[in-house]
């Protein structure tokens, strides 16, 4: 899976989404311009010290993007959506992709991959969830479809055993 940030402006929001990142083996692409620096503290806060092993990319526009993943299965997280995030089957290398905190993707980009543009179903006194619970919920979604191939499925207490 690849998680694709369009223009993003906050970085804590882009912090938090490295982390998750990181815990699911999942690149981090980036279309500028950004809303701040990379080398901000508060990236560094948010994405604590998992930010140095993040597979992070960079481009300089959308066209930029396509230009450097061709071919790229591109599932458009928006709030104008018709179908949910659930409604759809993600492959292992789908990228997800989400625009900045203030706007969203752009409606220019979105008319042109109606069929790709995914939802998360909400209560209409909200205009959208916080960019980082997104990509989580969605990201989470993608990686459930797919087994959660290579992750840790299980855990074990610190100082206790679970029960046979």
């Amino acid at each position: 899976m690849h998680i694709v940030l369009h223009q993003p402006e906050i970085p804590g929001n882009t912090g938090n989404i490295g982390r998750t990142c990181v815990a699911t083996g999942t690149p981090l692409h980036l279309i500028e311009p950004l809303g701040f620096r990379l080398d901000e503290k508060s990236i560094r806060r948010a994405g604590m010290d998992y930010w140095k092993d993040l597979d992070v990319r960079r481009y300089m526009n959308y066209a930029d993007f396509l230009e450097k993943n061709p071919g790229a299965r591109i599932w458009m997280a928006t709030t104008k959506a018709r179908k949910s995030y659930t409604e759809v089957t993600y492959g292992p290398e789908d990228y997800i992709m989400f625009g900045r905190e203030s706007a969203g993707i752009p409606e220019e980009i979105l008319v042109e991959n109606e069929e790709s543009c995914i939802r998360i179903p909400m209560l209409s006194a909200i205009r959208s969830l916080n960019l980082s619970n997104s990509a989580a919920v969605i990201l989470y979604e993608a990686l459930r479809q797919n087994g959660f191939s290579g992750m840790e499925k299980e855990g074990e207490l610190h100082r206790l055993h679970w029960r046979e």
